[in-house]
């Protein structure tokens, strides 16, 4: 099991009313991502790293899962995957030292103060991949983006009866993958107002098809996709 220091956005976009919710929140619905996240993430690997904690943790983000249900923009900062680690002392300080820094607590400005008017919008909204989404992580660690909802594969089911590998009819794909999708771009869209929300997809991580039926739902729902070829 891995050893991590992780960040995760609340919501279960992809459940149905109805479904059980072992993990808390409400099926069909995704919280209002905390802003601070992408710059928070970055500052987080800088601590770890200076305080010798790296490579023994991994610093990553959590696809969006589990609740409990918020009215306002949310992150989860969590030190995972056992009791011995959760005991660790020097992860736990990693984390107070962020909270500190991240939020000016001590001299310093806060780090991931959102603001409309700042020449730097772009809004990842990541699409795909599995549960520490390393290929999402690949662009929040190295490019100053800031981040919205991260939807994992598992997030993303699709029911298709005739399992065509190029379905002409987005209605012809049945399960929740659509709701999610749209559940996910508003509350990004909600928290990071004058931004530039842009879909970035793990496409190693789905079959040409899936892939295919994903593109064409984020243009007809006019959600810009970034970098169609990483």
């Amino acid at each position: 099991m891995s050893v991590v220091m992780v960040m995760l956005v609340l919501g279960v976009p992809h459940l149905r009313e109805g479904d059980a919710v072992p993990q808390g929140g409400r099926p069909g619905w995704a919280a209002l991502p905390e802003p601070r996240m992408g710059p928070w993430i970055r500052l987080l690997k800088r601590i770890s790293e200076s305080r010798g904690l790296n490579p023994e943790f991994e610093i990553t983000m959590e696809a969006t899962h589990h609740g409990p249900v918020t009215s306002k923009p949310t992150m989860f900062l969590e030190i995972g995957s056992t009791m011995e680690y959760w005991r660790r002392q020097d992860a736990a300080q990693v984390m107070a030292q962020l909270v500190w820094e991240g939020l000016g607590l001590g001299e310093s400005e806060p780090v991931g103060k959102w603001s409309s008017e700042s020449d730097k919008k772009k809004v990842l909204l990541g699409v795909g991949g599995g549960h520490c989404v390393p290929r999402h992580m690949d662009i929040i660690l190295k490019e100053n983006v800031w981040m919205g909802h991260l939807l994992s594969g598992y997030s993303l089911p699709m029911e298709d009866p005739v399992q065509s590998k190029a379905p002409g009819n987005l209605n012809e794909i049945g399960g929740t993958w659509k709701d999610a999708i749209r559940a996910s771009y508003e509350a990004t869209k909600a928290a990071f107002p004058g931004g530039e929300i842009l879909a970035h997809l793990d496409h190693k991580s789905f079959k040409s098809w899936k892939k295919n039926v994903i593109v064409a739902f984020l243009d007809e729902e006019n959600i810009k996709i970034g970098n169609r070829k990483t």
